[in-house]
């Protein structure tokens, strides 16, 4: 179930496929030789399990670890979990998310968190189904590109 190197071509499809129903294909710009270094080079940051079902890679799920300060112990923060459409329905995505779930918990984790898309309602009933609770208090903060660069130099 954890992907391989030789994996990261599959990889990037299914990243492509996820941003393309969540209409964002226009901001994917990730590259295998990218994924290749970032996911298995010396300080990997992050990690993917595959769901394979009739020998094809049917979905997947990229996570890494944050920190609680209140709990003082890690999290499992999933990034993207994407089962492909004619595989919906059939359990791929609970099986993802408990396989994670049994990360979190062997490897101590407080919780595990994730975003989603407030018109994705198919995914935020399958959360509340699994036991997911909304954070309705708490929204995504995000700094990127020439923002993120202008606050690392001090540029108004």
């Amino acid at each position: 179930m954890p992907a391989r190197t030789e994996d990261v071509p599959i990889v990037l499809g299914l990243i492509n496929a996820l941003a393309e129903y969540e209409r964002m294909s226009d901001q994917v710009v990730a590259t295998e030789q990218g994924l290749r270094a970032w996911l298995f080079g010396d300080r990997p940051a992050a990690e993917v399990v595959l769901a394979r079902a009739d020998g094809s890679v049917v979905g997947f799920a990229l996570f890494f670890h944050n920190f609680s300060t209140f709990l003082g112990r890690p999290g499992l923060y999933l990034e993207d979990l994407f089962v492909v459409p004619e595989w919906r329905g059939r359990g791929i995505g609970r099986k993802l998310m408990a396989h994670l779930a049994e990360i979190a918990v062997s490897r101590g984790c407080g919780r595990m968190e994730w975003s989603v898309l407030d018109w994705n309602r198919p995914a935020i009933g399958f959360y509340e189904r699994i036991g997911a609770s909304l954070l309705e208090d708490w929204r995504v903060c995000r700094l990127s590109g020439d923002s993120l660069a202008r606050l690392a130099t001090g540029t108004p």
